[in-house]
Protein backbone atom coordinates (compact mmCIF):
# COMPACT_ATOMS: atom_id res chain seq x y z
CA UNK A 1 0.00 0.00 0.00
CA UNK A 2 0.81 3.90 -0.07
CA UNK A 3 1.28 4.37 3.65
CA UNK A 4 2.03 0.45 4.87
CA UNK A 5 3.09 -2.49 4.17
CA UNK A 6 1.11 -5.65 4.01
CA UNK A 7 3.32 -7.55 6.05
CA UNK A 8 3.59 -4.41 8.63
CA UNK A 9 2.82 -5.11 12.44
CA UNK A 10 -1.04 -4.49 12.51
CA UNK A 11 -0.95 -2.51 15.58
CA UNK A 12 1.58 -0.39 13.74
CA UNK A 13 -0.30 0.27 11.08
CA UNK A 14 -3.20 1.42 13.94
CA UNK A 15 -0.74 3.81 15.44
CA UNK A 16 -0.17 5.20 12.31
CA UNK A 17 -3.65 5.74 10.92
CA UNK A 18 -4.74 7.74 13.80
CA UNK A 19 -1.06 9.54 14.42
CA UNK A 20 -1.40 10.57 10.42
CA UNK A 21 -4.90 13.08 10.97
CA UNK A 22 -3.10 14.27 14.39
CA UNK A 23 -0.38 15.62 12.50
CA UNK A 24 -2.69 18.01 10.48
CA UNK A 25 -3.36 19.02 13.63
CA UNK A 26 -0.12 19.99 14.70
CA UNK A 27 0.39 21.87 11.64
CA UNK A 28 -1.86 24.24 12.46
CA UNK A 29 -1.58 24.56 16.40
CA UNK A 30 -5.28 22.74 16.65
CA UNK A 31 -6.36 20.17 19.18
CA UNK A 32 -8.29 17.10 18.27
CA UNK A 33 -11.19 15.63 19.99
CA UNK A 34 -13.12 13.03 18.36
CA UNK A 35 -12.13 10.84 15.99
CA UNK A 36 -14.09 7.77 13.16
CA UNK A 37 -12.95 4.73 11.58
CA UNK A 38 -13.94 3.13 8.64
CA UNK A 39 -12.28 -0.19 7.86
CA UNK A 40 -12.46 -2.17 4.96
CA UNK A 41 -11.37 -5.48 4.57
CA UNK A 42 -11.56 -8.73 3.12
CA UNK A 43 -12.97 -11.71 4.52
CA UNK A 44 -9.79 -13.81 4.63
CA UNK A 45 -8.21 -10.60 7.19
CA UNK A 46 -7.75 -12.08 10.33
CA UNK A 47 -9.70 -11.53 13.29
CA UNK A 48 -6.40 -11.30 15.56
CA UNK A 49 -4.77 -8.33 13.14
CA UNK A 50 -8.19 -6.85 13.08
CA UNK A 51 -8.06 -6.58 17.06
CA UNK A 52 -4.19 -5.68 17.10
CA UNK A 53 -5.13 -2.60 14.51
CA UNK A 54 -7.79 -1.69 16.81
CA UNK A 55 -5.71 -1.80 20.19
CA UNK A 56 -3.46 0.84 17.63
CA UNK A 57 -5.94 2.92 17.12
CA UNK A 58 -6.76 2.98 20.65
CA UNK A 59 -3.79 3.28 22.04
CA UNK A 60 -2.88 6.44 19.71
CA UNK A 61 -6.36 7.92 20.37
CA UNK A 62 -5.83 7.61 24.29
CA UNK A 63 -2.10 9.54 23.89
CA UNK A 64 -4.19 12.68 23.20
CA UNK A 65 -7.30 12.45 25.03
CA UNK A 66 -9.16 11.52 21.46
CA UNK A 67 -12.86 10.07 21.69
CA UNK A 68 -13.42 7.42 19.04
CA UNK A 69 -17.24 7.96 18.50
CA UNK A 70 -18.02 5.89 15.56
CA UNK A 71 -17.18 4.94 11.50
CA UNK A 72 -17.98 2.07 9.32
CA UNK A 73 -16.97 -1.48 8.58
CA UNK A 74 -17.22 -3.22 5.46
CA UNK A 75 -15.26 -5.91 2.93
CA UNK A 76 -13.88 -5.99 0.10
CA UNK A 77 -11.79 -8.31 -2.61
CA UNK A 78 -8.82 -5.75 -2.47
CA UNK A 79 -6.13 -4.77 0.31
CA UNK A 80 -7.56 -3.69 3.75
CA UNK A 81 -7.91 -0.06 3.57
CA UNK A 82 -8.30 2.18 7.27
CA UNK A 83 -9.62 5.96 6.84
CA UNK A 84 -9.61 7.85 10.07
CA UNK A 85 -11.47 11.30 10.24
CA UNK A 86 -10.66 13.91 13.48
CA UNK A 87 -12.87 16.74 14.30
CA UNK A 88 -11.34 19.37 17.03
CA UNK A 89 -10.72 23.20 17.86
CA UNK A 90 -8.33 25.56 17.52
CA UNK A 91 -8.20 29.09 18.58
CA UNK A 92 -8.61 32.13 16.57
CA UNK A 93 -5.46 33.54 17.98
CA UNK A 94 -3.36 30.50 17.67
CA UNK A 95 -4.36 29.24 14.20
CA UNK A 96 -1.63 28.99 11.45
CA UNK A 97 -1.56 28.24 8.28
CA UNK A 98 1.51 28.25 5.95
CA UNK A 99 0.43 31.46 3.94
CA UNK A 100 2.25 33.44 6.82
CA UNK A 101 5.51 33.75 6.17
CA UNK A 102 7.47 37.02 5.59
CA UNK A 103 10.60 38.06 3.65
CA UNK A 104 13.57 38.00 6.71
CA UNK A 105 11.71 35.02 8.77
CA UNK A 106 13.82 32.16 10.27
CA UNK A 107 12.83 28.36 8.71
CA UNK A 108 13.04 26.23 11.92
CA UNK A 109 12.56 22.10 11.63
CA UNK A 110 11.91 19.86 15.03
CA UNK A 111 13.49 16.52 15.16
CA UNK A 112 15.48 14.75 12.80
CA UNK A 113 14.97 14.54 8.81
CA UNK A 114 15.29 10.83 6.87
CA UNK A 115 13.56 8.69 10.04
CA UNK A 116 10.84 7.26 7.90
CA UNK A 117 13.68 5.33 5.76
CA UNK A 118 14.19 3.13 8.98
CA UNK A 119 10.89 3.26 10.50
CA UNK A 120 9.78 5.88 12.18
CA UNK A 121 6.84 6.41 10.06
CA UNK A 122 5.05 3.23 11.94
CA UNK A 123 6.11 4.97 15.68
CA UNK A 124 5.75 8.95 15.49
CA UNK A 125 4.04 11.13 17.71
CA UNK A 126 2.67 14.46 16.10
CA UNK A 127 4.01 17.58 17.34
CA UNK A 128 0.95 18.67 18.97
CA UNK A 129 2.03 19.57 22.53
CA UNK A 130 5.40 21.36 20.54
CA UNK A 131 2.88 23.30 18.28
CA UNK A 132 0.37 24.46 21.02
CA UNK A 133 3.52 25.39 23.37
CA UNK A 134 5.07 27.48 19.98
CA UNK A 135 1.80 29.50 19.14
CA UNK A 136 1.11 30.18 23.07
CA UNK A 137 5.18 31.76 23.60
CA UNK A 138 5.81 33.28 19.89
CA UNK A 139 4.32 34.62 16.92
CA UNK A 140 4.58 31.89 14.25
CA UNK A 141 4.04 33.57 10.92
CA UNK A 142 3.74 30.18 8.70
CA UNK A 143 3.87 26.32 9.66
CA UNK A 144 3.19 22.93 8.37
CA UNK A 145 4.03 19.43 8.80
CA UNK A 146 6.56 16.90 6.73
CA UNK A 147 4.33 14.73 5.36
CA UNK A 148 5.63 14.98 2.16
CA UNK A 149 9.23 15.47 2.64
CA UNK A 150 11.12 18.77 3.12
CA UNK A 151 12.20 18.69 -1.03
CA UNK A 152 8.53 18.85 -1.70
CA UNK A 153 7.06 20.52 1.53
CA UNK A 154 9.30 23.73 2.00
CA UNK A 155 8.32 24.60 -1.60
CA UNK A 156 4.45 24.60 -1.02
CA UNK A 157 5.16 27.01 2.44
CA UNK A 158 7.53 29.32 -0.02
CA UNK A 159 4.42 29.30 -2.44
CA UNK A 160 1.48 29.55 0.04
CA UNK A 161 3.42 32.32 2.11
CA UNK A 162 4.04 34.47 -1.92
CA UNK A 163 8.01 34.07 -1.37
CA UNK A 164 11.28 32.49 -2.02
CA UNK A 165 13.84 30.97 0.15
CA UNK A 166 17.51 29.67 1.16
CA UNK A 167 18.71 26.57 2.99
CA UNK A 168 21.32 26.01 4.39
CA UNK A 169 22.16 22.62 3.83
CA UNK A 170 25.15 21.43 5.92
CA UNK A 171 22.97 22.82 9.32
CA UNK A 172 19.81 19.76 8.10
CA UNK A 173 19.32 17.79 10.71
CA UNK A 174 20.11 14.50 9.59
CA UNK A 175 18.50 11.07 11.50
CA UNK A 176 21.17 9.04 11.95
CA UNK A 177 22.97 7.01 9.04
CA UNK A 178 21.02 8.65 6.55
CA UNK A 179 22.45 10.63 3.58
CA UNK A 180 21.29 14.15 2.56
CA UNK A 181 19.47 13.50 -0.23
CA UNK A 182 17.34 10.73 1.40
CA UNK A 183 16.48 13.15 3.89
CA UNK A 184 15.12 15.82 1.72
CA UNK A 185 13.28 13.50 -0.39
CA UNK A 186 11.72 11.09 1.47
CA UNK A 187 8.46 11.87 3.54
CA UNK A 188 6.45 10.77 6.14
CA UNK A 189 8.88 12.44 8.92
CA UNK A 190 5.49 14.17 10.10
CA UNK A 191 8.00 17.16 12.01
CA UNK A 192 6.80 20.67 11.61
CA UNK A 193 8.38 22.95 9.69
CA UNK A 194 7.64 26.83 10.62
CA UNK A 195 8.64 30.53 10.11
CA UNK A 196 9.61 32.92 13.14
CA UNK A 197 10.68 36.21 12.88
CA UNK A 198 14.45 36.46 13.36
CA UNK A 199 14.01 38.83 16.28
CA UNK A 200 12.38 36.03 18.16
CA UNK A 201 14.95 33.20 16.73
CA UNK A 202 17.69 33.29 19.91
CA UNK A 203 14.65 33.27 22.73
CA UNK A 204 13.16 30.81 20.84
CA UNK A 205 16.07 28.58 20.70
CA UNK A 206 17.03 29.25 24.64
CA UNK A 207 13.37 28.63 25.84
CA UNK A 208 12.73 25.37 23.40
CA UNK A 209 15.96 23.88 25.02
CA UNK A 210 14.25 24.19 28.38
CA UNK A 211 11.08 22.94 27.63
CA UNK A 212 12.11 20.11 24.99
CA UNK A 213 15.21 18.88 25.90
CA UNK A 214 14.99 16.05 23.90
CA UNK A 215 13.64 17.15 21.03
CA UNK A 216 16.42 18.90 18.59
CA UNK A 217 14.98 22.55 17.07
CA UNK A 218 17.40 23.90 14.17
CA UNK A 219 17.27 26.77 11.82
CA UNK A 220 17.50 25.30 8.16
CA UNK A 221 17.61 28.38 6.49
CA UNK A 222 15.54 32.13 5.76
CA UNK A 223 12.58 32.88 4.16
CA UNK A 224 13.43 35.77 0.99
CA UNK A 225 12.13 37.38 -1.69
CA UNK A 226 10.67 35.32 -4.53
CA UNK A 227 12.84 36.60 -7.37
CA UNK A 228 15.58 35.03 -5.52
CA UNK A 229 14.49 32.14 -4.63
CA UNK A 230 16.73 29.31 -4.10
CA UNK A 231 15.94 26.03 -4.03
CA UNK A 232 18.25 24.63 -6.85
CA UNK A 233 19.52 21.72 -4.26
CA UNK A 234 16.19 20.98 -2.67
CA UNK A 235 14.76 18.21 -4.76
CA UNK A 236 12.18 15.85 -4.44
CA UNK A 237 9.33 14.67 -1.86
CA UNK A 238 6.75 12.71 -2.56
CA UNK A 239 4.14 14.03 -4.83
CA UNK A 240 0.39 12.64 -4.63
CA UNK A 241 -1.94 11.05 -7.48
CA UNK A 242 1.10 11.03 -9.62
Amino acid sequence: GVHFAPEANALAVGWKAMMRPLSDFAATSALPQFALITLIASKETESRSVNKLYRGLRKAAARFKINIVGGETSSTLGPVVISVSVVGFVEKDRRVSRRGGKVGDDLFVTGTLGGAVKRKHLQFVPRIVESRWLTKHFSIHAMMDLSDGLGADLPRLARASKVGFTIEMERLPLNRGIRINDAISEGEDYELLFAISPRDSACLERCWQKRFPRVRLTRIGRLNRKSKIDNRQLQGGYVHFQ
